[in-house]
């Protein structure tokens, strides 16, 4: 019997990743705040002490579904032009984020960061420096991206509406609420934009993204006045 092993309790028939993919599972469902170690070993079917056997404790089960998440997105390749490379990588991270919205503010917090999570960095800094971008253009772009990316995630998860009719309602309820007269420069937006059919807040995430891309690219020319921009 294990330190940690119940009286009685014998291994119980898990893996590691089994363990892991059922903990992202039950915070999907129920949110990070309430998955606890009990709440994980009832939805496996088995005893508490017996999740020991496969994580040391919570910090490295988060650490696990962290790596685990990391693993779910695309990672950068050769195959094409940089700016269409990390384009298709925000566009992953972004559907990671959101099938797993709860790891948005953990994503780049963990001390101990598993293989999945180092190789996608690795692969995110591989793409720059081979397209020509020196190892400081390339901290700044790894930060304006992340940051964007992670951003408008998190803005994405906390706006009081996720779909275009939602959002139509709640721009209608706004007008109903407040005087235009008081406030003509924010009821424009929302009667001309907002309300227009066919309006999608996510849709703002590519044109953002094509500022940054298109930006990064000319502070690549700043740098290399003299040679053909990456590819």
């Amino acid at each position: 019997m294990t330190a940690h092993q119940d009286p009685g309790e014998g291994r119980a028939p898990w893996t590691r990743q089994q363990v892991l993919r059922a903990a992202i599972d039950l915070a999907d469902q129920v949110g990070l705040e309430s998955l606890s170690m009990r709440r994980l070993s009832q939805e496996l079917g088995g005893g508490t002490m017996s999740l020991y056997n496969h994580v040391a404790n919570k910090d490295d089960l988060l650490d696990g579904m962290i790596d685990s998440i990391f693993a779910e997105i695309e990672l950068p390749t050769d195959e094409q032009d940089w700016k269409t490379t990390m384009r298709a990588r925000a566009h992953s991270v972004r559907a990671v984020m959101t099938r797993h919205s709860w790891a948005i503010g953990l994503m780049e917090s963990r001390r101990t960061p598993g293989p999945a999570t180092l190789r996608h960095h690795d692969a995110v800094i591989g793409c720059l420096r081979d397209a020509g971008f020196s190892l400081s253009l390339t901290a700044h772009a790894f930060a304006a991206l992340d940051g964007y990316i992670y951003g408008f995630a998190l803005q994405e998860r906390s706006l009081a509406f996720g779909t275009p009719e939602e959002t139509s309602e709640l721009a209608k309820t706004f007008l109903l609420q407040f005087p235009t007269k008081e406030y003509p420069r924010l009821a424009e937006l929302t009667l001309q934009h907002v309300l227009q059919p066919g309006y999608d807040y996510g849709d703002e995430y590519d044109y953002g993204l094509s500022l940054i891309l298109d930006g990064l690219d000319n502070a690549w020319h700043l740098e290399n006045p003299n040679q053909s921009r990456p590819t």
